[in-house]
């Protein structure tokens, strides 16, 4: 069984996802990130040297030895390894372009416009504006692409399981979906998945 350690983030959420997609069994660990303690101890940075979530531990790694990861889009990329499932060969290059525009730009930039709308200790004008335009951008790049394809490799893979919970956050980051037909019709298509709803769950509240 994989021990996963999470919290209720976008990234932790891309991991549960695509542990529920693959039907692997895995026990839940919450790191409270919001503590700012729980991730630097000394037992989970052994774990986790950056100190982040998600990660994981399979007992079962590659020729049967345990494995620790960290980094979500990593572990996506391991898992589908793994199963075989997520990550057609056949797309393979498109998948991966996909993936690290979410690790590279999405992820990045829409969690920045979260922190300057909605935590910060001050209004900062100049990051509101900064981030919320880029984060409209990057929903135009998203926007273009799924006008042409009903995924963003073409079929759904592990690049739709990394962005989805970051679209997940549309309000965050004050974005109506209507605005962009194509991505609201992939966001409904992938929302309406029993393994996604499950995973999107994970971790349960306190």
């Amino acid at each position: 069984m994989i021990d996963l350690y999470t919290w209720g983030t976008p990234n932790g959420r891309k991991v549960s996802v695509m542990l529920e997609e693959c039907g692997l069994k895995y026990h839940v660990t919450k790191v409270n990130i919001g503590t700012n303690a729980e991730q630097f101890t000394p037992q989970y940075l052994k774990i986790n040297p950056n100190g982040k979530i998600p990660s994981i531990v399979d007992p079962d790694g590659p020729g049967g030895s345990p494995l620790a990861m960290m980094e979500s889009g990593a572990i996506l990329v391991y898992l589908a390894d793994k199963t075989g499932k997520f990550f057609p060969e056949k797309h393979k290059y498109q998948v991966l372009q996909w993936l690290m525009f979410q690790m590279g730009g999405v992820g990045p930039m829409f969690g920045q416009a979260h922190h300057f709308i909605r935590n910060a200790k001050e209004q900062v004008p100049y990051g509101i504006k900064r981030y919320s335009d880029e984060t409209r951008r990057l929903y135009g790049v998203l926007e273009t692409r799924l006008m042409e394809a009903t995924f963003l490799a073409d079929e759904y893979s592990i690049a739709d399981i990394a962005t989805f919970p970051w679209v997940a956050r549309h309000e965050w980051h004050k974005v109506d979906l209507n605005d962009f037909p194509a991505v609201k019709r992939w966001y409904d298509t992938i929302a309406a998945r029993p393994a996604v709803a499950r995973g999107m769950s994970v971790p349960t509240p306190p």
